[in-house]
């Protein structure tokens, strides 16, 4: 089954995004990586890291864009019924907020800006996401 022009449109867009916010979270989990081990001293091995991620609240504040990721690829899996285009809309509109000054995500964006101000690699990604927005 062929997506109407429109809802193929949407869902190009939502993998772009998706691609973009993918390496915005790498980037931000190495910064969040180097700060910690500024502090705790350096992680063993990436199995102790992936614990820490799970289970440290260092990290937790990670969590609303793991799982922003996680619904993208869910969205853009979908094949009964297949994602229309108000779906893939949705999440281009929630990854927006994430992403901006929300109240919806108010300690997200705190802990989020101070890295993106921090960092400049993080910096020059979430730009990069930015312009995504700003295009449409």
């Amino acid at each position: 089954m062929e997506l109407p022009q429109s809802a193929a449109d949407a869902r190009l867009r939502l993998q772009q995004l998706r691609d973009n916010v993918l390496t915005l979270h790498k980037a931000v989990l190495d910064s969040e990586r180097t700060a910690y081990e500024i502090v705790h001293g350096p992680i063993a091995s990436p199995a102790s890291f992936l614990q820490l991620l799970i289970n440290d609240p260092w990290f937790a504040w990670l969590q609303p864009l793991t799982t922003l990721i996680v619904q993208m690829d869910e969205t853009l899996a979908a094949k009964k019924p297949p994602a229309t285009e108000v779906d893939l809309e949705r999440m281009i509109q929630d990854t927006h907020a994430l992403l901006s000054p929300s109240r919806n995500a108010a300690d997200f964006w705190g802990r989020y800006f101070a890295t993106v101000q921090r960092d400049p690699a993080v910096a020059v990604i979430h730009s990069q996401v930015q312009q995504l927005f700003d295009a449409r």
